[in-house]
């Protein structure tokens, strides 16, 4: 037992397991989607037709880049964007380019904790735009951005896209805002993406899409687990559950045993057992109203300058300043 211990002590991935495995109901952290598969199913995902958030937030960097210009380069003469979760740039590149062709000065600081995502991203910059300043920083976004803080009194702006914030519940998600105003200056900017209510088909459809590649993702959480901890889940002896409340705007993705089964993790020298349909919640993606946006950056240190929503009224990007 001593050294199952010291095992589940030294690596959080088996302790998160451990808990989550042992809880009533069971849960998965959504933050192990993004093994290396996972990270490419990511991608796949955000240009599915179904799956709406990306095509949204695009056109409202597309159309209103002049806008997001404007709001942070206002009375500096540089400033620093920083990129929460990068990835591979497709929806910030818009707003680079527009940015260059302004003649404005600024640096482009992408985090993400997949080193070769970084290396890919800062290659295709540096052949795009040879003159662009680009200061990448591999790994926790808290500790890059405590590190920028600490060598730049530059404006920062910080990217947090995509409506990530919707995975937090919502003592989380402040917990969150709080982190990040704490390594802020007055008068520094966040733009956060907010994926809006609307119908719930709409919604329920971009996390159950027909080609089945969310459900390839959800699932390549247990694999994950088979891989990196020695289990032994049958995969295909669970499915993919999506659901969506529009009282609460959570959407909620499920793992469930479609029959009574045991487990075994040999990282924890533990058996678990499922009865059948019994599920394991793995994602939450809440969906989010104006006045909750709003309740949010005051809450947490902000005012609120624009709200940019698309076409449709489905998403907005709001951009927030540091109080002082």
């Amino acid at each position: 037992m001593s050294s199952v211990n010291h095992v589940v002590k030294k690596t959080p991935f088996v302790q998160d397991v451990l808990e989550g495995l042992t809880a009533s109901p069971k849960h998965l952290s959504s933050k192990y989607f993004y093994d290396e598969k996972g990270s490419v199913l990511f991608q796949q995902i955000m240009r599915m037709p179904a799956y709406y958030p990306t095509d949204c937030e695009y056109e409202i960097f597309d159309r209103q880049k002049a806008e997001i210009h404007q709001l942070f380069a206002e009375g500096v003469d540089n400033f620093r964007i920083v990129e929460f979760g990068a990835g591979d740039g497709l929806k910030t590149k818009v707003l680079l380019d527009y940015f260059l062709q302004q003649d404005t000065h600024f640096t482009y600081s992408p985090i993400d904790i997949s080193g070769s995502a970084l290396t890919q991203l800062s290659e295709d910059l540096g052949t795009r735009w040879p003159n662009l300043d680009v200061d990448p920083f591999k790994g926790d976004y808290f500790e890059a951005l405590h590190k920028l803080s600490a060598q730049t009194s530059e404006r920062k702006a910080v990217l947090f896209l995509g409506s990530n914030i919707g995975n937090f519940t919502e003592s989380k998600a402040m917990a969150f805002l709080a982190s990040i105003r704490k390594d802020l200056n007055p008068g520094d900017r966040l733009l956060i993406g907010f994926d809006l209510k609307k119908d719930p088909h709409t919604i329920l459809q971009a996390y159950d899409d027909p080609e089945g590649i969310t459900r390839e993702f959800n699932l390549n959480l247990l694999h994950r687990i088979n891989r990196e901890l020695g289990a032994n889940f049958q995969v295909d002896k669970f499915i993919h559950a999506p659901s969506y409340n529009p009282m609460t705007g959570e959407t909620k993705s499920f793992l469930v045993s479609t029959i009574d089964q045991q487990v075994y993790i040999e990282a924890l020298d533990q058996s678990f057992s499922f009865y059948a349909w019994e599920a394991i919640w793995t994602e939450l993606s809440q969906k989010y109203d104006f006045p909750t946006i709003e309740r949010y950056a005051e809450a947490a240190g902000f005012k609120v300058l624009s709200h940019l929503t698309d076409s449709k009224g489905w998403y907005c990007d709001s951009i927030w300043e540091v109080k002082a």
